[in-house]
């Protein structure tokens, strides 16, 4: 299969593209920039120069495709609207080009939030309208009745592996800036967490055989508390690990502040057992005891 892949170049893309061209898939990566182009061809992947606000590029890598991951996301905090609307007219051009061909469209999406009270989210709760990529992710399911085999890939929070800069990375930094690693309240709000290549997987077994509609949870940790995170943070820094009143989390955690104090835990039983898909990575953990979160300067 010729599988066009946005965001190719990205933490999660490099860990799709080797994962499709392993087992015989060509790939086109999206690329709009040189050093996104270099990385995308360093992987083995024919680059497709573009970008989510050049629509004629999504439908082009599309329309060359028998199939369509779409990873890509603009992660412009200062202008998040922006970042929503551009996904959605991307999710559009994407869905447009495959109308009627029964061509595979899957879609990252998220799980953080998606259940309330602490209750385990599965793959059949909807996403309520205050989720920012709600529509997003509802355009592409509905497009399974236009004739596309559309899919929607909820990724755990934490995708975690070496070369991580995301949320688990943020919180070893904010541990090194401010000299304790720290967790809100009592720190039992549970983050669910895949590896990487975990993750790279699922999108690889969904792109071959999940049926249209199919909405899927890339989640190997259900739900880690936060303090367990904090507590293996200390350890590997050597720092004193200590509770955050909530009204102070804002000014220590910033804009990680409301999103750690979710209590989000996700179940993926339905996606293991409606595609054999089983985590083999190690956990979030296992993941952070392995030291490589803690390479770069010294607390």
């Amino acid at each position: 299969m010729r599988v066009f892949v946005t965001g190719a170049s990205g933490f999660i893309g490099t860990a799709v593209v080797p994962e499709l061209l392993d087992h015989g898939h060509d790939v086109i990566g999206l690329a709009r920039s040189d050093a996104a182009a270099d990385r995308v061809a360093a992987l083995g992947a024919e680059v497709h120069r573009g970008s989510l606000d050049d629509l004629a590029s999504l439908r082009s890598g599309a329309a060359a495709s028998d199939g369509v991951i779409h990873l890509a996301f603009i992660h412009d905090f200062s202008n998040f609207a922006h970042s929503i609307e551009a996904d959605q007219r991307a999710i559009d051009a994407l869905g447009n080009e495959l109308e009627g061909s029964d061509r595979p469209l899957l879609n990252a999406s998220g799980v953080l939030g998606l259940a309330k009270n602490g209750r385990t989210a599965i793959e059949r709760d909807e996403y309520g309208p205050e989720f920012p990529r709600a529509t997003a992710a509802n355009t592409t399911i509905a497009f399974a009745a236009r004739g596309v085999r559309s899919s929607v890939v909820r990724l755990a929070p934490t995708v975690h592996g070496e070369g991580d800069h995301g949320f688990v990375a943020t919180l070893v930094e904010t541990a090194r800036k401010h000299g304790v690693s720290g967790y809100i309240g009592d720190g039992a709000a549970r983050w669910p967490a895949v590896h990487r290549f975990d993750a790279a997987r699922l999108y690889r077994v969904a792109l071959e055989q999940a049926s249209a509609g199919s909405v899927l949870h890339a989640v190997a940790d259900e739900g880690i508390p936060v303090r367990n995170i904090a507590d293996v943070i200390g350890a590997h820094l050597d720092l004193p690990v200590v509770s955050i009143a909530p009204e102070d989390a804002a000014e220590h955690f910033d804009w990680l502040a409301p999103l750690l104090a979710l209590d989000s835990p996700a179940s993926s039983a339905a996606t293991r057992e409606l595609l054999g898909w089983e985590p083999v990575h190690p956990g979030l953990i296992e993941d952070l005891d392995a030291g490589h979160y803690f390479d770069g300067p010294a607390a």
